[in-house]
């Protein structure tokens, strides 16, 4: 049950940020998912030990974890553009 909550919570934070950085019209919802899965790593291994709060990959799904991950997802995609185009946009 936690793996599809993961891949739920994975998604629509990989829309937002998506929508955030005005990729939407590029990608599918599988690669949505994908970056908000990846985004929620990314913010697990950098930012939720700098600013104090447990990762979303811990089971905790709170207001705190949710930002933290959609945080993770916008520089996940920030660091694709800044590849990709070479500006983050």
């Amino acid at each position: 049950m936690g793996l599809l909550i993961l891949l739920v919570v994975g998604g629509i934070i990989g829309w937002l940020a998506s929508l955030v950085m005005r990729t939407d019209a590029q990608q599918g919802i599988l690669l949505n998912v994908v970056v908000g899965i990846v985004g929620s790593f990314l913010a697990a291994f950098l930012l939720s030990p700098l600013l104090g709060v447990p990762p979303i990959t811990s089971g905790a799904i709170t207001a705190s974890t949710l930002i933290v991950s959609l945080l993770g997802a916008i520089v996940l995609l920030a660091i694709v553009n800044l590849v990709r185009r070479g500006a983050v946009r």
